[in-house]
């Protein structure tokens, strides 16, 4: 190695490890208040002092921000600035704006636009009725696609090792109306492909409905989904299945203004109505 080659794969390395350090504090419960000194050095793989000296340089930039009593790594209010930027550079998010707004007035609920990451979901726009009550989700925030309305939207349509990988990690609950049975689950988006929109009836929180369906792109693959949300004493079960239609109605909008092709049509024959083919 030449003695020019040295410096730029230490600073390779260094930028890596730095870039861990980012990920393992964004993955981090927002609940435990943030990474320790010594979870970072253990999850990284560095000791202590060089988690130090990695995180400096982000402390200074503001995307990373450390308590200054517990001394816990959070990420920092850049990192909110650089994660909006790219949201506003995303055709996605002008495409489905007005869609959104436009449902939102149309139902008087709070409508989302999310993202599949992973195995999880990301809220990228959220528009709710100010004079109703407000929804605690917030842009930026993540969840476990498969216990959301989002999620199911998603994974409904998406390729089957993806449901595959979803299920071999395990349907983690988060209310005792959580789907935990791959089965169950498994035919739950057999149904969200059927009648083309997904419910969550008090799946991820106690006491809040949603109702979602899948936004496609040119190839027809889901990139996303949207949906209406609201308290359950303000969303019936009746009304979700009303609303159900009209999001997915909405969706095939801004799905066709993305320029997918038309749905084709179900199905017919032994795997049922809206059954895909190597899923359900």
């Amino acid at each position: 190695m030449t003695a020019e080659a040295a410096p730029r794969r230490n600073a390779s390395v260094s930028l890596r490890r730095a870039l861990a350090i980012l990920e393992f504090v964004r993955s981090t419960p927002a609940a435990s208040g943030g990474a320790t000194l010594t979870q970072l050095a253990e999850g990284v793989g560095v000791n202590k002092s060089s988690v130090l000296r990695l995180s400096a340089p982000l402390l200074e930039a503001g995307l990373l921000a450390r308590d200054r009593d517990s001394g816990r790594f959070r990420l920092g209010p850049a990192a909110l600035s650089l994660w909006q930027a790219y949201l506003d550079q995303m055709d996605l998010r002008s495409v489905a704006s007005d869609h959104l707004r436009h449902l939102m007035r149309r139902t008087g609920h709070t409508c989302h636009l999310v993202l599949l990451d992973g195995h999880d979901v990301v809220y990228a726009d959220k528009v709710e009725n100010t004079t109703t009550v407000r929804m605690a989700s917030r842009i930026g925030a993540r969840m476990p696609a498969h216990r959301t309305a989002v999620g199911k939207a998603i994974l409904a349509f998406a390729p089957p090792d993806l449901v595959r990988d979803v299920l071999e990690e395990g349907l983690s609950p988060a209310t005792p109306r959580t789907v935990t049975d791959p089965e169950v689950f498994v035919e739950e988006l057999r149904r969200v492909r059927e009648r083309g929109y997904a419910i969550d009836d008090r799946e991820n929180e106690p006491e809040v409905r949603c109702v979602a369906a899948p936004v496609f792109d040119h190839n027809r693959d889901p990139i996303a989904a949207i949906s209406v949300s609201s308290l359950v004493s303000r969303l019936p079960a009746a009304r979700v299945r009303q609303l159900g239609p009209q999001v997915a109605a909405v969706a095939a909008r801004i799905s066709a203004d993305l320029g997918a092709p038309a749905a084709p049509p179900p199905p017919r024959g032994p795997a049922g109505p809206g059954a895909v083919p190597g899923q359900g």
